[in-house]
């Protein structure tokens, strides 16, 4: 498993503010990349789906699990899951998808997961629910 986490951080940005919305929804190896004129690349990246955890988390607290399973259901194209959640609702701990980087006005959170099971992945981070409850909870992929 491979996960790459994204977020550019323009001038008008707090860059220390980026890295707090990331570290909060992602807790892997975090670097700042340096792009010229005032932006910079906040980058996240993991072999593991331990560095998930807190979006795990975060999903279940607020009880958004289908909204999530539908997100990562339509960005998965053959081993590769990629969905964008918006920068500002992760700063404050909240989780916010977003279809596209409109609709963030900062720009979002991009995630890119490459697993060999994304459905197993998928069924561990937003499970199917009945009545808001999840129908099953699976171990950790190890992939």
């Amino acid at each position: 498993m491979y996960i790459r986490v994204e977020a550019e951080v323009r001038p008008t940005e707090d860059l220390e503010k980026v890295l707090i919305a990331v570290k909060n929804i992602f807790n892997g190896r975090i670097t700042i990349e340096d792009k010229g004129n005032g932006y910079f690349l906040v980058k996240g990246e993991s072999y593991s789906a331990e560095s998930l955890l807190k979006l795990h988390e975060l999903l279940r607290m607020y009880r958004i699990l289908d909204a999530a399973r539908k997100n990562l259901v339509k960005g998965t194209r053959g081993n590769i899951i990629t969905f964008m959640l918006h920068k500002q609702a992760a700063f404050v701990r909240r989780i916010s998808f977003v279809d596209s980087e409109r609709e963030s006005p900062l720009g979002a959170i991009v995630f890119t997961i490459e697993t060999s099971d994304p459905d197993k992945l998928i069924d561990w981070l937003a499970p199917k629910t009945s009545m808001g409850r999840p129908l099953w909870e699976i171990d950790m992929p190890e992939d």
